[in-house]
């Protein structure tokens, strides 16, 4: 998996981007490495004002957009929130119905997936999106199915 680049990586890109770096957005930057959660704008500053009382849900929006504008995040839209994905690999995702986790997916040959429909459609991308009950849930629906017998 390709993560986000490093909270010192992101400093140095914006920096050559031209974009200002403030010590909301290192804020940002160091929540992102390594999270595989695909948070939302409005997750991320909860996470964000609790370390850094005082910033603003406009710095976290821009701060995201500006990441996905030079592709070091995915912008995501699953239903719902949108949402952002610090995993720029090629992959796709499955969604819990019941809790709304998302988990990266990956096909093992992406390049030869048999598709009927597309006849002469020039494909750009593909994202798949699984929907159904994570691990957790589906437990729990058989724990309750269980108990009531």
């Amino acid at each position: 998996m390709k993560s986000v680049k490093s909270p010192e990586e992101l400093v140095v890109a914006f920096r050559a981007a031209g974009l200002k770096v403030t010590p909301q957005r290192q804020l940002l930057f160091r929540l992102l490495h390594g999270n595989e959660m695909h948070p939302t704008a409005e997750t991320l500053y909860e996470v964000a004002s609790a370390e850094m009382p005082g910033i603003s849900l406009r710095t976290v929006y821009q701060t995201l957009t500006d990441l996905a504008a030079m592709g070091e995040l995915q912008h995501i839209q699953l239903g719902g929130a949108a949402r952002f994905d610090p995993n720029v690999d090629d992959h796709h995702h499955s969604v819990c119905d019941a809790c709304g986790d998302v988990r990266d997916v990956y096909a093992p040959n992406p390049d030869h997936v048999s598709v009927a429909g597309l006849d002469g459609f020039s494909v750009r991308a593909a994202r798949i999106v699984f929907s159904g009950k994570c691990p957790r849930c589906a437990g729990a629906a058989d724990d309750l199915s269980v108990s009531k017998q």
